[in-house]
């Protein structure tokens, strides 16, 4: 349990696991305690926090308890960072393999269109995919997914360039093993690491990323996301400014916990770095 104790002994990233476990309590408790339908008329509109026991968090411009928004929304966030995060992973693990086992021209062809993808911001593109392929909520995080696994792709080829020479991949060229093999059995477990950790900031990136198209009112308004409820509030910011502080600060806990999260990973998986 070496890595449990090298995780335990940094403060932050303490901290930010017992915020994850705590945004994932309110997902897996959100039908416990808010059995309706998030969405649906719950009172009158524009109802501040804590003036009325009904509504702790208040009501939106719509009349919706943002209460219930928050804690279903806790399953919306965590699906999209979830999901948007492994499918960048695999995508940049197998370009990133691939180009970093062969090199030569299948890297090169590889290299450039992951380039490709980073001639344009992350951000612009998923605009382009979304008004492309439409705003539903499974559209949205393949479109996230899809615009974020070159940097995941560019470090996996760099620790496949480093391990494809080593002494037991040489070993396993002699016994015959497939490349395949060499792949996914012998490199990929050693080249892992450092991606997992990345993949934190990826989690990351899909969250901001799907609260930035939410409120554009470019996401799926079907959905009780926190970031259609930041972008609902944006009519009333000046007066009303908490229908859009609460989901907000809800955001920013949650980056900051899978932050937090990642760091502690990293010091946990590469203690010498930590120590330099």
């Amino acid at each position: 349990m070496q890595f449990l104790r090298n995780y335990l002994r940094s403060p932050a990233a303490v901290i930010g696991l017992v915020l994850l476990l705590a945004i994932i309590s309110l997902a897996l408790t959100a039908d416990i305690f808010f059995p309706k339908n998030p969405l649906g008329l719950a009172g009158r509109p524009l109802q501040w926090p804590f003036t009325n026991p009904a509504f702790p968090l208040g009501t939106d411009h719509t009349g919706r308890d943002i209460a219930a928004q928050i804690f279903h929304g806790a399953r919306v966030t965590l699906l999209i960072g979830l999901v948007a995060t492994v499918l960048a992973i695999v995508i940049g693990i197998v370009v990133g393999a691939i180009s970093g086992y062969y090199g030569g021209v299948i890297d090169d062809i590889l290299m450039r269109v992951t380039e490709a993808f980073q001639i344009l911001p992350n951000f612009l593109l998923l605009l382009v995919l979304v008004a492309v392929f439409g705003s539903q909520l499974e559209t949205v995080i393949i479109a996230i997914g899809v615009v974020s696994w070159p940097p995941a792709a560019r470090l996996t080829r760099a620790e496949f360039m480093s391990f494809r020479n080593r002494e037991f991949v040489q070993a396993g060229r002699t016994l015959g093993l497939t490349d395949g093999a060499l792949i996914f059995r012998e490199i990929l477990p050693n080249a892992l690491p450092p991606v997992i950790v990345y993949a934190s900031v990826i989690m990351a990136v899909a969250i901001l990323l799907e609260s930035a198209l939410a409120f554009l009112n470019l996401s799926d308004p079907n959905v009780p996301s926190w970031g259609n409820l930041i972008g609902g509030g944006r009519g009333v910011l000046r007066v009303q400014w908490y229908v859009s502080a609460i989901p907000g600060f809800a955001i920013l806990l949650t980056v900051l916990a899978v932050s937090l999260v990642g760091q502690g990973l990293n010091d946990a998986l590469n203690p010498r770095l930590k120590k330099r």
